[in-house]
This record gives structure tokens, C-alpha cells and sequence, in this order.
């Protein structure tokens, strides 16, 4: 009787038939130390910035995004600015 393919058994034997790691596989693969996940990317903020909605002019919107990338940052730092000023 011919022996059945077990699902669990790996296709080669030899480490040196190990195919050749690639870019993707690393961008894919999972940091852990002793166990744990290590998290990539930006770390979490210890203040998050929260998200708020407020109605403003188009002509008032269409000048802010004009300032190019960071925009918000900008409008966060002048809101940041005028609290402070208004203590």
C-alpha cells in the first residue's frame, strides 16, 4: 500500500534546499522577543491627538490645504498658540 502524504511534513529536508529569503518575506515576517510581538511602525503617542470636526469657509479650507503637506499640523500649532495667548 503507497504511503500517504502527511500535511505536516516539509517538502525538503535539507537546510541548504531552502528556498532564498526574500524583501517580501521579511516585510511579511513577525518580530518576537522571548514570545512577544514586537510592533512596528510608529509607536503609540502617550497624549493621541484627537479628531474634531468644525465647519470653516471654503475660501478659508482652500487656503490651508494650499500650504501644502502638514497643513494640519500648521492649523494645530496656530490653534495651540491662540489658547495659550488667550490663557
Amino acid at each position: 500500500m503507497p504511503k500517504k502524504s502527511n500535511a505536516t511534513e516539509t517538502a525538503w529536508v535539507d537546510p541548504d534546499d531552502a528556498p532564498e529569503m526574500t524583501d517580501e518575506m521579511f516585510d511579511r515576517a513577525e518580530i518576537r522577543r522571548a514570545g512577544v510581538l514586537i510592533r512596528r511602525g510608529r509607536p503609540a503617542l502617550e497624549r493621541p491627538k484627537q479628531m474634531m470636526s468644525v465647519r470653516v469657509d471654503q475660501d478659508v479650507l482652500a487656503r490651508l490645504r494650499a500650504m501644502g503637506p502638514g497643513w494640519q499640523g500648521k492649523v494645530n500649532q496656530a490653534l495651540r498658540d491662540l489658547v495659550e495667548k488667550a490663557g
